[in-house]
């Protein structure tokens, strides 16, 4: 008589996902050279699919995504791309505020407000202020942003508080205090630097640089899911042993 037997089931090992992925997203004039088009094109590639980008990586687990867009001394640039890019961040916040009212996502423009033209400073704190209580997923553009600023800003406002502080509380003082601490930071266009990048959150975070420019990775699903492949094959240990975990951590 035969018997039939079932195979046990076997859980598989869950795959990690980070929480907080930051992007550098550099390269966009090198990737317009390189196709004989206008530098200027590279930028308006580099938005051309960002939404899905943002929406396939919330739907695998990601919380809060973060892009560099433009730090404190990008002012530096011809007043021609400084102008291009002002007026096409404007036109981009204005879109997203609508992904955000369909995605359910909170937005942030971490940054000083200064300098910025009127009518896109205006916009950052509508899309904030609109999306405030929006609880589907984190998305985080540094526009007009430096990490050592943010952290000599924190530091001056908890001069002003008089109160002792530890590192949990001096957070409460930075710009990005609410945030996430980040997982992974992903820099594109081969450069190797952090470039003065939100380096209270980087504290632990794990670093992938890529050879291709943004505007290439910004349309690639395979790129995308080898950030998360990359990831998972990290073993972060923050300081300890194999099994050592970072009491830091937000839940």
């Amino acid at each position: 008589m035969l018997r039939l037997f079932k195979k046990k089931s076997v859980s598989a090992t869950p795959v990690k996902v980070p929480k907080h992925i930051a992007f550098i997203c550099d390269g966009n004039r090198r990737w317009a050279e390189a196709r004989g088009l206008p530098p200027l094109m590279g930028h308006r590639a580099g938005i051309s699919n960002f939404e899905n980008l943002v929406d396939w990586f919330i739907a695998r687990g990601v919380t809060t995504i973060t892009f560099f867009i433009f730090s404190t001394e990008n002012w530096n640039r011809s007043k021609e791309e400084v102008d291009f890019l002002m007026d096409l961040f404007y036109s981009e916040l204005k879109k997203n505020l609508k992904h955000a009212i369909e995605k359910n996502l909170r937005y942030r423009v971490i940054g000083t407000r200064e300098r910025l033209p009127k009518k896109l400073a205006d916009m950052c704190d509508r899309l904030e202020a609109e999306s405030a209580e929006n609880t589907g997923g984190t998305v985080v553009f540094a526009l007009n942003y430096g990490g050592q600023d943010e952290i000599v800003n924190a530091a001056n406002a908890a001069v002003a508080a008089g109160t002792p502080v530890t590192r949990e509380t001096f957070e409460t003082f930075l710009d990005t205090g609410d945030l996430l601490p980040i997982d992974l930071m992903v820099r594109t266009s081969n450069e190797f630097r952090i470039s003065n990048f939100l380096l209270w959150k980087l504290a632990y975070a794990e670093l992938l640089f890529v050879p291709q420019h943004w505007p290439e990775l910004v349309k690639s699903t395979k790129l995308w899911q080898f950030v998360l492949d990359e990831y998972a094959k990290r073993n972060r240990r923050f300081g300890g042993g194999k099994k050592a975990n970072y009491s830091g951590r937000k839940k």
